[in-house]
């Protein structure tokens, strides 16, 4: 697993101000369980980060190792098209389309 998931975990709960035990039920985790994969005492299954992560709203993705920095800046831009020069937006999208009025 990449070395940053587990804290991009724990401070999703935090930011849903959810504490370890009302993810563990919603996740039907044990509390320990969680606390112990937060802390980095435990090597989570796969099913385990996906059932948090399912809780707080997130997808598990598995993304090429080359492509790492790519995906990060696109994140960062804002979701511009790569390579695009500063100031041009990307197209709308289909979400830009529903969220207008009219």
């Amino acid at each position: 697993m990449p070395h940053d998931l587990i804290p991009t975990l724990t401070a999703a709960r935090k930011a849903h101000q959810i504490t370890q035990a009302e993810l563990a039920q919603r996740a039907g985790l044990s509390r320990m369980t969680v606390q112990r994969t937060e802390g980095g005492d435990l090597d989570p299954r796969y099913s385990t980060l996906a059932e948090m992560a399912r809780v707080l709203g997130m997808d598990i993705i598995a993304v090429p190792s080359s492509l790492r920095p790519s995906l990060e800046a696109f994140i960062q831009s804002g979701g511009k098209f790569l390579g695009q020069p500063q100031g041009v937006d990307a197209p709308p999208s289909v979400v830009d389309s529903l969220s207008r009025p009219g």
